[in-house]
């Protein structure tokens, strides 16, 4: 005890016999009133211990290592002194190790080069203490100054003053980080607080945190398209599907977004406490799955169709079709076919379902009760069978291998073997001379005229056949005003029912449907008009045939008549205002 109080007094400046020979020297009660400070003190330390943040690292030291003398050295000078335990806040667990090691490693070292400072080498156990005349030892505070390998943290532990050495304070602690090259992130409030801070001394605090350099994001696609088309059915106003519209066909427009690039966000750069650039990684640009018949717009930014058609993703791009091929019937595994392009159907178009296409539909099998347009060509390989409530329509020509109970339209040419009791209405030349070339039953309008090899049957069915005009528009004029009668007759009925949202809902729906009715009714008017003076233009029309059977009636205009007489080479035109078989 003699020879701690006089080396204390070297360390210190004060003087053992006075200050502090009544505790090391002093009465029994002295003594135990000393151990229980002590005991009191490892006792904090344990409970602060217990409650350090999950996240703490501390650093263990042995009891003679330089560090832990210099704390009970302070110890003694100041009477109660907070606990002693270094621990580096924030280290996350994967750095914890390699970090501590540093810092117990840069730590021991300064700990060392203060104690021996604090207690010059001059010092002899040999020679008595209290003979020896050494002059007063007086050290300023010394801040110790860590900063982590990656450069992003900086934290400071302060040694305390030797003798009457000068306490720490803001510039002190200022001066201590530009030395060490600390320059971004200083914890100003810490270096104003630390001086007057109670555990100001054997403590790490954060003193300077680093910017974390953000990376940018990448760039990503917006698809207007969607890659893997799924099987949606469609429910009308009372809540009934459609088992027949799948929607399986992606259509678009020449021009038309397929998807769109978001550009990346570039990256934030960050900063060392050292304040060194941290460069962020700057996001990647996403590439536009280019693929045929479509182009990027020059912006760089949109994926655009080259020409419309059936948009479709192949796995790695995508791509528009202008010719959408079905590899088998048109039915429940398909649904309805509406198509931007050409069409291929290589079976067949099974009842009840419904083709349109704006370029050419080809079926590879038969055309059964179901409706079927095409705003080019329409070619039906077997044939057309149906059951006079659906329409096949071709705004160009027709090509089938027969017609069988069906209602054809055809703004070009029709060519078919056989037409048995149908409704065909042809803008063009309807031509039955391959195969049978039969034409029995039915109706038959054609603007230009009809060629076939037999016209009737023995039998003497009637078989009705127009010339001229323009049955298309015709037709359609009529179903038109068909449709318009039909629904001023229904908004009667639901103008003597009781007021209810329905009939409030279903009335609004019927005046606009009739106002565009009524539209549609002006303008076929006014084709018609524009088509009679062309039909003039272009002269007559005539039916001609190899065979003709009694039942056959033919109109020209204004005319009609009746065929009487089997009769061969049958060549009718109008002539002066009459028909003539010859």
């Amino acid at each position: 005890m003699e020879f701690k109080g006089s080396f204390l007094s070297r360390l210190f400046g004060g003087k053992p016999d006075a200050d502090m020979g009544g505790k090391m020297e002093g009465a029994p009660g002295q003594e135990e009133s000393a151990r229980s400070a002590e005991e009191g003190t490892e006792t904090l330390a344990q409970e602060e211990r217990e409650y350090l943040p999950p996240d703490v690292r501390l650093l263990e030291f042995p009891e003679d290592h330089a560090l832990r003398l210099l704390y009970e050295l302070r110890r003694e000078q100041s009477g109660l002194q907070p606990p002693f335990y270094i621990y580096l806040e924030g280290v996350p667990q994967e750095e914890a190790e390699r970090e501590l090691k540093r810092l117990k490693k840069e730590l021991t070292e300064e700990a060392a080069l203060r104690l021996s400072e604090a207690v010059p080498e001059a010092s002899d156990t040999s020679e008595s203490p209290e003979d020896s005349e050494r002059p007063e030892i007086v050290l300023d505070a010394r801040p110790f100054v860590f900063v982590s390998e990656d450069r992003m943290a900086a934290w400071m532990m302060v040694f305390p003053p030797v003798g009457n050495g000068k306490e720490p304070d803001c510039q002190m602690l200022e001066r201590a980080l530009a030395e060490k090259g600390v320059a971004f992130g200083i914890n100003g409030e810490l270096l104003k607080r630390l001086p007057e801070d109670l555990h100001r001394y054997f403590r790490f605090h954060l003193a300077a945190k680093g910017a974390e350099a953000v990376d940018g994001e990448d760039g990503y696609l917006v698809d207007h398209f969607s890659r893997v088309i799924e099987r949606k059915f469609q429910v009308d106003e009372h809540d009934r599907v459609d088992y027949s519209s799948l929607n399986l066909v992606q259509n678009a427009d020449k021009g038309e977004v397929i998807c769109e690039a978001v550009p990346p966000v570039k990256g934030i750069s960050g900063r060392t406490v050292y304040d060194e650039e941290i460069p962020g990684k700057d996001g990647k640009a996403a590439q536009l799955p280019r693929g045929r018949n479509t182009e990027i717009s020059e912006d760089g930014t949109k994926l655009v169709a080259a020409q419309a058609g059936h948009v479709e993703f192949s796995g790695r791009s995508f791509q528009i079709k202008t010719i959408l091929e079905i590899n088998g019937n048109v039915d429940y595994t398909t649904g309805n076919i509406n198509f931007l392009g050409d069409v291929h159907i290589r079976g067949d178009v099974c009842s009840g379902f419904t083709v349109r296409a704006v370029g050419d539909i080809t079926v590879d099998g038969v055309v059964e009760s179901g409706e079927v347009e095409a705003g080019g060509d329409l070619i039906v390989v077997k044939g057309i069978v149906g059951n006079r409530d659906s329409v096949i329509r071709a705004h160009h020509n027709i090509y089938a291998r027969y017609l069988e109970n069906s209602i054809v339209h055809a703004r070009g040419n029709l060519q078919t073997d056989c037409i048995l009791h149908s409704e065909v209405y042809c803008d063009g030349e309807v031509k039955v001379l391959s195969g049978k070339g039969a034409v029995i039953g039915g109706y038959i309008r054609a603007a230009r005229g009809i060629e076939a090899k037999v016209i009737g049957s023995k039998s003497e069915s009637n078989t009705n056949i127009a010339l001229g005009g323009q049955p298309c528009a015709d037709f359609e004029r009529e179903v038109l005003f068909k449709e318009i009668d039909g629904l001023k007759k229904e908004m009667l009925k639901l103008e003597r029912q009781p007021e209810s949202p329905a009939r409030t809902k279903r009335m609004a729906k019927i005046r606009l449907d009739l106002s565009v009715g009524k539209m549609k009714l002006g303008q076929y008017d006014k084709d018609l008009e524009k088509l009679k003076e062309k039909l003039e233009e272009q002269g007559g029309s005539r039916l001609r045939c190899q065979l003709a059977y009694p039942g056959l009636i033919l109109t020209i205009g204004d005319e009609t008549k009746q065929l009487t007489n089997e009769t061969s080479m049958c060549n009718a035109r109008l002539v002066e205002g009459e028909i003539q078989w010859a």
